[in-house]
């Protein structure tokens, strides 16, 4: 068996956005919550990685809540992700089948009875699509590295098994990805030490970070 997991499918979790206007200001808030700006774009680094580790493949880390791409020996690049709630736990290995632009998203009956207010589908594209402007495939799975609409949730234990990125992350690594490359998920710590990147200063503009290198 290829791994191991809890509950069987995967679906990215029911936060879809809304725009609230007030006294001229825009916010973006969930429809269970939260608001955007509680993290950085910016949280993108080189890091030195454990040389045992081959190029060319992707390693999610869940008990560090990042992703690492292996570039080449001993160094990767960070990402940080949002990870499974508890009862979404899953690990294992397995390969990139497919890959897609603007993925459409369709809520599961579930979350429509948690959430009346999802609709039944949300169109790719669309600026509340909770898969964002990217979606990975794993394997035969239902599982998926994917963009959001809620970046308040990178860094938080709440999908349900899908692995979730600031939407200019998953559109940068999503051109360096290639259909079989390996994927192993692991709630497994790693010792890493920054090389560059990370700043706290912050640099949210999508095209300077889809102009930084390796």
């Amino acid at each position: 068996m290829k791994f191991t997991y809890i509950k069987a499918a995967c679906f990215a979790a029911a936060v879809s956005t809304m725009t609230i206007f007030s006294s001229g200001t825009t916010q973006a808030q969930s429809f269970w919550g939260g608001s955007y700006g509680a993290n950085s774009v910016s949280d993108r680094r080189v890091v030195a990685f454990p040389k045992r580790h081959a190029p060319g493949q992707l390693i999610v880390s869940f008990g560090d809540r990042r992703l690492y791409h292996i570039v080449s020996k001993g160094k990767a690049i960070s990402y940080p992700i949002a990870v499974p709630r508890a009862q979404s736990r899953w690990q294992g290995v397995e390969r990139v089948s497919y890959k897609k632009v603007n993925p459409t998203w369709t809520p599961t009956p579930e979350m429509r009875r948690d959430n009346p207010k999802l609709p039944r589908v949300v169109a790719g594209g669309h600026p509340r699509n909770p898969l964002g402007n990217r979606a990975i495939y794993l394997g035969s799975t239902l599982y998926r590295i994917h963009g959001t609409d809620a970046p308040w949730t990178i860094g938080k234990n709440v999908s349900r098994g899908c692995i979730r990125m600031h939407n200019a992350h998953v559109a940068e690594l999503y051109n360096k990805v290639r259909t079989g490359m390996k994927v192993t998920s692991t709630w497994k710590h790693y010792s890493v030490q920054t090389i560059e990147g990370g700043s706290s200063s912050g640099n949210n503009d999508l095209h300077a970070m889809l102009g930084w290198t390796n």
